[in-house]
């Protein structure tokens, strides 16, 4: 049995890490934790709460908006989505709010999709 314990990580395939970089930690206010390059292409990963989020750049790893998809929560979803149209940050889907939460999804530099999102008070 793999007895799997929790997710390690989520990553994005990307092809430019300094321009990636700057959206992620620019953009998005994300701080690195670690970042290193090897043989195998450059990492960087982003510690949120007990989660990580990392990005990788290497030959055959290629950005999708289809594949993984990170949702990324906020205390203030009007002032998220207000701070990410100042930085010009492209949507995928604009602010829609559901039953349990609000959301919007936009794209990174390398059209990779990300949520942002904001749950409702029970």
């Amino acid at each position: 049995m793999l007895n799997a314990t929790e997710i390690a990580f989520c990553c994005y395939a990307v092809t430019d890490m300094a321009r990636a970089r700057k959206f992620y930690e620019g953009a998005l206010g994300l701080k690195p934790a670690t970042a290193h390059d090897s043989e195998h292409g450059q990492w960087v990963e982003y510690e949120l709460g007990p989660h990580t989020l990392a990005l990788g750049s290497s030959p055959g790893f290629k950005p999708s908006p289809d594949g993984c998809c990170v949702a990324l929560e906020v205390g203030d979803f009007d002032a998220a989505m207000a701070h990410l149209r100042a930085h010009d940050v492209k949507f995928r889907v604009e602010p829609t709010p559901t039953p349990v939460c609000h959301m919007a999804m936009i794209f990174d530099p390398d059209g990779n999709s990300i949520c942002i999102h904001k749950r409702k008070a029970k």
